[in-house]
């Protein structure tokens, strides 16, 4: 708890103009949270549009990712996806702010949690959980969700802008325990000593320091961080993997089984098999992952061409 980052405080500034820009944006924001779901998400769905017409680029990125992961897809369903993921950007928005500023009973009532079970049988066991989180769009929401059946402690960036700093922290910190800093790896290993619910979220491109490359969906040679397997070589809380999912009433968090047995294996062959499973989760809802980060952009070599040109 002593590496736990200090809660930003409010300061007189955050009411100067330079804030109002974003003092209207929230302000904006709040009301629509208020509005009923099945509405949020039909603006979410407009947020999107716009959103692409904003950043071209980015939504270019995530019509190649979906291509890249799954080849097996016909012109026609690459498309349908790429429009669906979109949608699903722009509700990312609207639920960041969900996750803020909804009050307690209605994130809970929007909420149920599949595979709890794996998490119960960690915990009589006397261990911690290495959960494993998949950047699916509604992450930020999901996570004040599960915070309120398990607390837990994850990793925290800073924002450059500090009234949204102050917003962002407080707003992440209202259901879990603690958070620390995203390089503070020592204090992730002594929570996860603590036998404490870790989210880490493995499934990014970090770059070629600290990756390998194995499979990925339909890209043969994918960044992948062996962070992952220090965290897990490191403890003995048990890794999982655990998403967030869209349903029609409103949203689930689904915990995998256990990973067992990855530390044990060589890293390419843990990596792989880590992969594999990250791909089975993605197939579940392709639709809501985040497909505009550029998923494949570290290649093995320098001579190795941009899979985004």
């Amino acid at each position: 708890m002593a590496a736990a980052i200090k809660a930003p405080e409010f300061k007189l500034s955050f009411l100067g103009p330079r804030y109002w820009p974003v003092w209207l944006a929230v302000g904006i924001l709040y009301l629509i949270t208020w509005l009923p779901l099945p509405i949020i998400r039909k603006l979410g769905a407009g947020a999107g549009k716009l959103i692409a017409l904003i950043v071209p680029k980015r939504a270019k990125v995530a019509k190649r990712n979906i291509e890249l992961w799954n080849p097996s897809l016909s012109v026609d369903e690459v498309e349908s996806l790429y429009r669906e993921n979109i949608r699903r950007t722009g509700m990312a928005l609207f639920e960041t702010a969900m996750g803020w500023w909804w009050p307690t009973w209605r994130i809970q009532r929007a909420f149920e949690i599949e595979g709890a079970e794996h998490i119960e049988a960690a915990r009589a066991a006397g261990k911690g959980v290495f959960g494993m989180a998949l950047h699916n769009m509604n992450v930020e929401f999901a996570c004040r969700g599960i915070g309120y059946s398990y607390p837990s402690v994850a990793f925290y960036r800073k924002h450059n802008n500090p009234l949204i700093d102050y917003l962002q922290y407080h707003g992440r910190n209202q259901s879990n325990k603690y958070m620390i800093d995203k390089r503070n790896a020592k204090a992730l290993l002594a929570a996860m000593e603590d036998k404490e619910l870790c989210l880490y979220l493995p499934d990014q491109d970090y770059g070629p320091k600290q990756s390998i490359f194995v499979p990925f969906g339909g890209v043969k040679d994918t960044a992948t961080t062996t962070a992952t397997l220090m965290f897990i070589r490191r403890s003995e809380s048990v890794p999982m993997l655990i998403t967030s999912q869209y349903t029609k009433k409103g949203y689930k968090i689904k915990i995998f089984p256990p990973l067992l047995g990855l530390g044990e294996m060589e890293d390419h062959d843990a990596l792989t098999l880590l992969n594999e499973h990250i791909d089975n989760a993605v197939k579940e809802q392709p639709e809501s992952y985040l497909w505009m980060h550029k998923r494949f952009k570290t290649r093995p070599s320098n001579s190795s061409p941009s899979l985004y040109d």
